[in-house]
């Protein structure tokens, strides 16, 4: 059997294979409340029947102002936990393992989904003030207030209510938004943070929130996988870079990570970023290489030999897909066919299989 379709175990999970769902923004909380709908069951569930290993929510307000836009989802009330739990027991019984991305957008919330507006959502039109490590302005957005040291203590307590809703909405696994210019990613990047306090300054201080963050979720969840999505650089001279990535993910395994996704920029527009067939697949290898914690891999892997071939390279251990699973949800039944893997299909689809020669 191919690599890509061997299972893996983190703590006392058993994922049955490496093909993962990336969390993907669907942005279709129509009644902006943070409650999801048919269209997350219908999203979520296709990937689920398809075959991949575990299938990853979008990221997920752990407060109302958590959320990237008013279209975004939240798991901080139970109407928020019941809807959840519909989608999770579907991706369960097809035989996928339910995954949230914890998430907090910071400077980069409140905002108009691409083809509702652009730019900050004003508050008579259910956007809301928002907050970061500094008051430092997103280009385009509006400017966001310092948060005081004392808000910071709520934001972890936050956190830690969002893993235990998670758990009660059938998620077995958790993880941590700390990547793509979000707010813990803000707190961590010296072009964002500029405090002064014991959360700015040096990387010990930057890093601090999220440590915390993933000592208080890991307290909370007890056994349950938890992992922790970076950002391995900012592309940006004097921003985060790969070696603070490597540092922070050594002290966030730990403190109790079991896993890192790794992906790359977002913290600043008009960044120039080298993407290419695999782009950052370097950057998840050099965090295993330094921290010896178990990574994933992101970003234009498109086909099966190209997802084995990363997974051979001994470095990594799971690879995530966004776009080709938008392209192709049926992408992990044709890459087994492809690898000459057999696995197992849906009984309503069996008819459909490939045949073996």
């Amino acid at each position: 059997m191919s690599k890509l379709f061997s299972a893996i175990k983190i703590r006392d999970l058993e994922i049955k294979n490496r093909l993962w769902v990336s969390p993907m923004c669907m942005y279709s909380c129509e009644n902006q409340v943070g409650v999801v709908g048919d269209w997350h069951l219908v999203h979520l569930g296709a990937r689920a029947i398809c075959g991949a290993g575990l299938v990853m929510s979008e990221a997920t307000g752990i407060n109302p102002e958590g959320r990237i836009s008013p279209w975004c989802p939240g798991i901080w009330n139970s109407e928020q936990v019941e809807a959840w739990s519909r989608i999770t027991k579907f991706i369960s019984a097809s035989g996928s393992v339910p995954a949230i991305q914890l998430a907090h957008a910071g400077r980069k919330g409140s905002t108009f989904r691409a083809w509702s507006g652009s730019g900050s959502v004003p508050l008579d039109q259910g956007g809301w003030e928002t907050y970061s490590a500094s008051a430092k302005t997103f280009e385009g957005y509006q400017a966001p207030r310092e948060l005081e040291l004392s808000e910071l203590s709520v934001l972890i307590a936050d956190f830690k209510a969002a893993a235990r809703n998670a758990l009660d909405a059938g998620f077995e696994v958790i993880e941590i938004h700390a990547a793509h210019g979000y707010l813990l990613h803000q707190f961590l990047s010296p072009l964002s943070n500029e405090r002064t306090d014991e959360y700015g300054g040096s990387l010990e201080n930057r890093a601090r929130l999220l440590l915390e963050v993933v000592r208080a979720v890991r307290e909370e969840i007890g056994n349950t996988p938890l992992l922790v999505r970076f950002s391995a650089t900012d592309y940006i001279p004097g921003g985060w870079d790969q070696e603070q990535t490597n540092q922070v993910a050594a002290w966030a395994f730990e403190a109790g990570a079991d896993l890192f996704d790794i992906s790359s920029g977002g913290l600043v527009a008009g960044a120039k970023i080298p993407t290419g067939p695999g782009y950052q697949v370097p950057l998840s290898e050099s965090v295993h290489q330094a921290s010896s914690a178990p990574t994933s891999a992101v970003g234009q892997i498109t086909d099966a030999a190209q997802a084995e071939a990363v997974l051979q390279s001994g470095d990594v251990e799971v690879v995530m897909m966004g776009r080709q699973l938008l392209r192709d949800p049926y992408f992990p039944l044709r890459a087994a066919h492809e690898l000459g893997d057999e696995v197992s299909w849906p009984v309503q689809y069996e008819r459909g299989k490939w045949p073996t020669a």
